[in-house]
């Protein structure tokens, strides 16, 4: 059982509804790839904050705050359990931890300067131009996200704070749980090299045909993910089909490991359970009756 499932078994459980913290679930067209809830489990427990956009557009925490804080405060106000589900840790903490996004404006020439500057000096370059101003937001950020090193020096610029300051001035946002599923990493490897498999079958490939078709360009915006890039350059007739399944494969390991800095085993605040335990929605349900009783949490 994996993240969704059990977010589905705990609010048919619980009376809960379903927040979405996965920023690529919240694109329009992108279902397979992004291994989004099925009709069947959004019948069986209502979803928040899934298919709100086209994948051309843009979606990012400042987006996500304002729409999840919305949907909780509707789910609790009918008596019912907000369940945040998805494993974009920004999100998660954010919502979690009542940060808020600094209000600063794009600045189009600033941008594009430091942009220029990634392209010619690479992009560690620029991180490590960061690091000089606010080591905490570095160590937050991987150097090859260059868009969000960009923006984190663009807040900087604009206002001479540390964007991890800033992000961090909000008041907490109150009790919740959280309840993180792991497994040994060879073993979450082989699910994850299985569930792309089992994607291809579903015909993921048909759906970047169609998405293609649509106009949106593979390896850009939102279809800069793991599937979409390595299958896109497949279309565009850079790599055979078999690469670029092996690709995706390997690159979804990575994100799985890049999603570890965001939940941390050691982190206090997370109540860990084996993944591969038949057990574990037993324990999962245990975890949620026990913190209900002793308060209206929002869990995770």
């Amino acid at each position: 059982m994996g993240k969704t499932r059990l977010a589905v078994d705990l609010c048919r459980r619980f009376g809960g509804e379903v927040i979405n913290a996965d920023s690529r679930q919240a694109y329009r067209g992108m279902d397979i790839g992004t291994a989004k809830p099925t009709p069947d489990e959004q019948a069986q427990a209502p979803h928040h904050l899934l298919d709100l956009l086209d994948p051309s557009e843009r979606f990012g925490l400042g987006s996500f705050l304002p729409l999840a804080q919305e949907a909780a405060a509707d789910i609790t106000a009918r008596g019912k359990l907000p369940i945040v589900a998805g494993g974009t840790g920004q999100y998660v903490w954010a919502l979690l931890e009542g940060q808020k996004v600094p209000a600063v404006p794009p600045d189009p020439e600033f941008r594009a300067s430091l942009e220029k500057e990634a392209e010619e000096g690479g992009a560690q370059a620029l991180h490590d131009r960061l690091r000089q101003v606010d080591p905490v937001r570095a160590d937050a950020l991987d150097p090859r996200n260059v868009r969000r090193v960009v923006r984190a020096l663009e807040i900087y610029h604009a206002t001479g704070q540390k964007p991890s300051e800033l992000a961090h001035d909000a008041h907490t946002a109150g009790d919740y749980l959280v309840i993180g599923l792991t497994m040994e990493r060879k073993a979450l490897y082989r699910r994850i090299d299985d569930r792309v498999d089992a994607m291809m079958q579903a015909g993921f490939l048909a759906e970047l045909e169609r998405l293609a078709q649509d106009g949106y360009p593979m390896g850009q915006g939102a279809l800069d993910s793991p599937g979409y890039r390595e299958l896109g350059l497949h279309l565009r007739g850079e790599l055979s089909l078999d690469d670029a399944v092996s690709r995706a494969k390997t690159q979804t390991h990575r994100l799985a490991r890049r999603q570890y800095t965001w939940f941390k085993p050691s982190d206090p605040r997370i109540m860990w359970l084996d993944a591969t335990d038949s057990g574990m929605p037993e324990r999962a349900a245990d975890l949620v009756s026990a913190y209900l009783s002793e308060t209206n949490p929002v869990v995770q």
